[in-house]
């Protein structure tokens, strides 16, 4: 069964599919008592699963008429999407923030799931056995080489 920060995940992610744009506004305190979980719930779902590495953007406005906008970014319409991601790598990336980014290629459908198994089998702090910073510079090496080789095919 999935936990409820999945849960909440998926709803969102319907809502946008569904929607005739690129954004979705929810209320916090409905979406909240839907899921009967608490607010905060909801503030960690939106800062963990739609942040900018995952390719949204959440805007709020809090009070009585307070909402949030999530908006779904697609790479293609901002540049090219290789440049785009190199930028988001960096010269360090821990492994969380590598996962996001995979993650977000593979809904995009920039790289096929094979690639993503991989690309997360690299970037893994198993595979890499260094301390940090060292770890995470060598991360986002590979990760930048490895999208290169993807994107470069294309």
């Amino acid at each position: 069964m999935a936990n409820i920060s999945e849960l909440i995940e998926r709803y969102i992610k319907n809502l946008l599919q569904e929607s005739q744009g690129d954004s979705v506004e929810l209320q916090r305190n409905e979406l909240a008592a839907q899921f009967k979980c608490v607010p905060s719930q909801i503030n960690y779902v939106l800062s963990t699963r739609f942040n900018t590495e995952n390719g949204f953007i959440v805007e709020s406005r809090r009070g009585g008429g307070g909402f949030i906008r999530i908006v779904k970014i697609p790479l293609e319409q901002h540049g090219d999407p290789a440049v785009q991601i190199y930028r988001l790598v960096g010269e360090e990336i821990n492994q969380s923030q590598a996962e996001n980014i995979i993650k977000r290629l593979a809904e995009e459908e920039l790289i096929t799931l094979r690639e993503a198994q991989i690309f997360r089998a690299v970037v893994d702090r198993n595979s890499l056995r260094l301390e940090l910073p060292w770890r995470d510079s060598l991360r986002a090496n590979l990760l930048r080489v490895m999208l290169a080789a993807v994107f470069r095919e294309s």
